[in-house]
């Protein structure tokens, strides 16, 4: 950190999968980061369950997926509202989603963090933030009720759905208001003869029971006899988890020992914007909804990826403050889609005959293989496409992870994202293309390769001729690519400038 006044770069709010995610970003391009985390030390609560195609990716990219998958449990098999969908067949290294707990995911992503220099402070709370044109001054209530402070030139609120920076900075919060209450825990339930019950449901609502480890049960009840709009901030008790599940599924199976309970609604709101000066918003602070489908962590991370390094190049000075727009106009419309199907999957899930009815033709369009690839894309985020100026069918949407032959062993693209920095990759061998990319040569890694397939299988789109070159940005999104030959090498340098700031 070189910025004179500065106690870091970038205060992070939140040490949960976003916020250490974005940390990780972060140091990985040199920027100094603190994480302020309200919590002690890490809950081990279970939480989301899961990782999806995309997120795999991301990992993959930067050289960790394998620390996951060597816990996780890869699944054949995902759902919309509860109706299998199949995965197997998607065009992705990773196309299948990987059970894994939130606990062990945040573990995973602390050791990351702590290997890369990111520094955690616990028992830190922001309670104040106040900004001005050099940064922003981060006051923190830390353990035993005393305070302290950090000056920093931006802050990112990864606190959550009832996120403190999100309050503090004045960032509207609006959405359509909970109408029925979802309960869950972790305990042990001696009388189930069953390992799995998935989405069995009743009239008064839903249930399912997983199981995680021998003798312990992921319990979730879906209950419409609870009013939505009770207050969060009610502790919610193993008692009240045992009654719900007496409601909808007619026994307790013997409940007891419990881990963990919690609450969650299907209230879905979206901040009116994810950046206002110098605090910005990312995960559940910028995006809440019934989790049904498992996007939300994945949501709040792939956030973490686009913003990471966007950040970094305007703290690091290669880039103007106005990137950090393009952060807001690439993921507000993303959280967006995800609130839009989260209220149908909800939908869909309600008791009711007419909606029994719903859920049968629903179930036998699934079983159509554009309707299940379409459903895939949206839940997996693999049909992701932002708004680039570039004319290519790859434009804007993710690269594919095809494999490479390339002078310094790298055989596949995501192995050249390791390091979290732009590429420039050049499957022809043109000299036009490396020397457009001659004034940033200090920030884009220029490849040259083979590419092993003559075509690259997209989402979405289809299979597409392998291009000649095309410029990855660091969270694996194509910037510019060009079909044939060195393609337009102006629109090139445009699409180097407007990500990577000027030449030098």
């Amino acid at each position: 950190m070189g910025h004179t006044g500065m106690d870091t770069d970038v205060v992070i709010a939140g040490a949960g999968p976003t916020g250490l995610m974005l940390a990780c970003e972060l140091r990985l391009a040199g920027v100094d980061v603190v994480v302020a985390e309200r919590l002690a030390e890490r809950s081990g609560e279970s939480r989301a369950g899961g990782m999806h195609s995309r997120t795999l990716e991301v990992l993959d990219q930067r050289g960790v997926l394998e620390r996951f998958l060597a816990i996780g449990e890869l699944q054949g098999v995902g759902h919309f509202s509860g109706l299998y969908l199949e995965f197997d067949e998607f065009e992705s290294r990773h196309p299948r989603p990987l059970m894994i707990l939130q606990s062990a995911i945040e573990r995973l992503l602390e050791e990351w963090a702590t290997e890369l220099g990111v520094r955690v402070r616990r028992s830190s709370e922001v309670s104040g933030i106040r900004q001005d044109e050099a940064g922003v001054t981060v006051e923190l209530r830390t353990a035993e009720d005393t305070s302290a402070t950090l000056r920093a030139r931006y802050l990112v609120g990864c606190d959550g759905g009832r996120s403190a920076v999100r309050k503090l900075a004045g960032i509207d919060f609006p959405g359509t208001p909970a109408t029925m209450t979802a309960l869950i825990g972790d305990v042990e339930l001696p009388d189930l003869t069953e390992d799995y019950i998935w989405g069995r449901r009743t009239a008064g609502g839903g249930y399912s029971v997983i199981a995680f480890e021998p003798g312990w049960y992921r319990v979730i009840t879906s209950d419409y006899s609870l009013a939505g709009d009770r207050d969060r901030d009610e502790p919610v008790t193993f008692e009240q988890l045992r009654e719900s599940l007496i409601r909808v599924a007619g026994t307790d199976y013997g409940m007891h020992g419990p881990r963990w309970v919690s609450r969650f609604t299907d209230a879905a709101r979206q901040a009116a914007r994810y950046r206002e000066g110098r605090v910005l918003l990312a995960g559940d602070a910028a995006h809440i909804h019934f989790p049904l489908g498992g996007q939300g962590l994945n949501l709040g991370m792939q956030d973490a990826v686009n913003l990471g390094w966007k950040l970094a190049s305007v703290v690091l000075g290669r880039a103007p403050e106005s990137l950090l727009d393009s952060y807001h106009d690439e993921r507000h419309p993303v959280g967006e889609s995800v609130l839009h199907n989260t209220r149908a999957q909800t939908a869909l899930a309600r008791p009711g005959a007419q909606t029994e009815a719903l859920r049968d033709v629903f179930a036998s369009l699934i079983m159509f293989d554009d309707v299940n690839r379409y459903l895939c894309g949206m839940l997996t985020g693999l049909d992701i496409q932002y708004p680039v100026d570039a004319d290519h069918p790859l434009a804007g949407r993710r690269v594919p992870d095809a494999d490479l032959k390339t002078s310094d062993g790298a055989g596949r693209v995501y192995e050249l994202l390791h390091a979290g920095r732009p590429v420039l990759l050049d499957l022809r061998g043109s000299a036009e293309v490396a020397a457009a990319a001659e004034g940033w040569t200090d920030r884009v890694d220029v490849v040259e390769a083979r590419s092993e397939d003559d075509r690259w299988p997209v989402p979405a789109v289809g299979e597409i001729s392998t291009p000649a070159a095309l410029l990855i940005r660091p969270d694996g999104h194509v910037a510019w690519a060009a079909a044939d030959g060195p393609g337009d090498t102006a629109a090139l340098r445009r699409a180097l400038a407007t990500w990577f700031g000027p030449a030098q």
